[in-house]
């Protein structure tokens, strides 16, 4: 597949549209994607009950101590992955209170949908979408616009223009995100009003200055813009590749599906230890949040990732290899090929509505 073809579907869709088409993937890619999470928690939470979570981890990653109140983990809708604090007798211990025995994945989405309702697979998925769509439709508008801007109005050609697009737009879409993702731990984990809310960021401004209100954005900038890098470097590749070898013009359905996925997995395997230092980071900045409490050592992720060495040598930098790449793959699937279907749909209708007006 050329870059004319390539292009053609983008140049003949407005940013609005473009906004449209990745809002719609976006949702789709959370609906598919949160229930493998969900599962994934509480198939964690079986094997570390609440007050056993909460009693083991007493002095670990930075010095926290911590209450018997809180517990943090992680929570990925396929789009974001959110910091949840859980606090006794909240709602978000129902994560951890629910008895029901699970063998397996297969056995926990069985044992879910008949003992807790369907729903219950979607648990905790609002909040997080209030971030993480609007976080995708920057990126992937910005990616679009990012790519077009550089091969049309500078005159730039060659594989890197996608590689250098993707991780500008990312850059872009985590600076504009990280703040208002500090806000909704920060409601999530303490219950606050609007205007609590409001004195809470004023006073932490006053105390570490406006730049306060980007922590975490260092470890996430590390993970997030070599993967879409790599990512959108390799599926640009890929697809042309693909519609090649199919003789086509420009992708369908298919063909977006498995270079996503395809590319989604070389670029989560590669960027995998940055992964886990930025999932320890965030973990830690939830706790601290939710405690009002200083670390007592330095947490800087070049730090966190000399004590993972440290630890567990190279292969804690790994951790976590299979459930990552059976995460990520999917979701990048679902978003890329809803994305493009979305922007070829847009495309047919714009260009029955010229032949109409002539």
């Amino acid at each position: 597949m050329g870059e004319g073809a390539v292009s053609g579907s983008v140049a003949a869709i407005s940013p609005v549209q473009q906004m449209l088409a990745s809002g719609t993937g976006a949702l789709l890619t959370s609906i598919f994607v949160t229930p493998l999470d969900v599962v994934k928690i509480r198939l964690q939470a079986q094997q570390t009950p609440f007050h056993q979570a909460l009693s083991r981890q007493s002095s670990s990653w930075g010095g926290i101590i911590r209450t018997s109140k809180w517990k943090c983990f992680m929570y990925c809708n396929g789009l974001m992955d959110h910091v949840y604090v859980c606090q006794t007798g909240t709602s978000c211990t129902s994560w951890y209170k629910t008895p029901t025995h699970f063998s397996g994945m297969l056995d926990a989405f069985v044992k879910i949908t008949r003992h807790e309702g369907f729903r219950s697979l979607w648990s905790g998925l609002p909040p997080t979408l209030v971030m993480a769509v609007p976080a995708t439709v920057i990126y992937f508008t910005c990616y679009d616009q990012l790519r077009d801007f550089l091969r049309y109005s500078l005159g730039f050609q060659g594989s890197h223009i996608p590689l250098v697009a993707g991780g500008l737009a990312r850059l872009g879409a985590v600076t504009v995100i990280s703040p208002l993702e500090l806000v909704r731990t920060k409601m999530q984990s303490r219950q606050l009003s609007y205007s609590e809310l409001r004195v809470c960021i004023r006073s932490a401004v006053a105390q570490g200055g406006l730049l306060s209100l980007w922590k975490g954005w260092g470890p996430t900038v590390l993970r997030d813009v070599p993967f879409s890098a790599l990512y959108w470097f390799n599926y640009e590749l890929m697809k042309a590749w693909l519609c090649e070898q199919s003789r086509m013009n420009q992708a369908n359905f298919s063909i977006s599906f498995t270079a996503g996925a395809v590319s989604g997995a070389i670029a989560a395997i590669l960027t995998l230890p940055f992964d886990v230092v930025k999932t320890r980071r965030q973990i830690q900045l939830g706790e601290i949040d939710a405690l009002g409490v200083a670390s007592k050592r330095t947490t800087s992720t070049w730090h966190i990732m000399k004590s993972i060495w440290a630890e567990m040598g190279y292969r804690g930098l790994f951790a976590g290899f299979m459930p990552r790449v059976i995460k990520v793959a999917p979701a990048c699937a679902v978003m890329i090929s809803s994305y493009e279907f979305g922007k070829t749909f847009f495309q047919k209708m714009n260009l029955d509505r010229e032949r109409l007006g002539s």
